[in-house]
């Protein structure tokens, strides 16, 4: 790779560090911010370093926040018998997006998965128990991600709560609309036929 003066260097190198960038795009990027005014530079550290400084995590719900609790958790109209599980706060932006959820949420940040060393006790599992203790709640979507590691969250956290008499539910995996089945994976498929329903 060509050497480019230490300055320049360091940039690259830091954007390559962040997932989904790779060297060529790192570089991209570094070349288009020395192309930037100062102004807008400086508008973008800022902006970076503001999020930083000021985003903490809902300490009710664990979802990212710049007050507490976060908007979600203090709007009074959402349905406080239902809370969706999911493992990070990027998942509740998703399920925000189809706008027919209207519970609360609680983020995991992380799935259990063995092999990486990450048990229940590594994850936000505690205060979602000690959620669970308010009678209101009467049921409990697990939205973990359909992987063995989603999966795997998903059964213990129901094998957990299950005695306890709150409705514990999995979203529905399978095909996705427009998708093809010729191009599914048989696990794919497997969800797809086990989360079939009446017409």
């Amino acid at each position: 790779m060509r050497q480019y003066p230490k300055p320049l260097n360091k940039l690259i190198n830091e954007l390559s560090r962040l997932p989904g960038i790779g060297g060529k795009t790192a570089q991209r990027l570094a070349f288009h911010i020395l192309a930037m005014d100062d102004k807008d530079v400086f508008q973008l550290s800022d902006a970076i370093r503001e999020a930083k400084q000021s985003m903490r995590y809902c300490s009710c719900c664990g979802n990212l926040t710049d007050v507490d609790p976060c908007a979600i958790c203090s709007d009074d109209s959402r349905d406080k018998s239902v809370i969706c599980v999911v493992e990070s706060p990027r998942d509740v932006v998703a399920m925000e997006k189809i706008r027919e959820y209207t519970g609360y949420y609680h983020v995991l940040h992380g799935a259990i998965s063995p092999m990486d060393g990450i048990g229940p006790e590594d994850i936000n599992l505690r205060s979602l128990i000690a959620r669970l203790q308010d009678e209101q709640v009467k049921e409990l979507i697990i939205a973990t991600n359909p992987n063995i590691e989603g999966e795997a969250t998903a059964m213990y956290i129901a094998r957990l709560i299950k005695p306890s008499g709150i409705k514990v539910s999995r979203i529905a995996h399978g095909i996705p609309v427009g998708g093809d089945l010729e191009y599914a994976d048989e696990v794919t498929l497997l969800k797809a036929v086990e989360g079939r329903r009446e017409l």
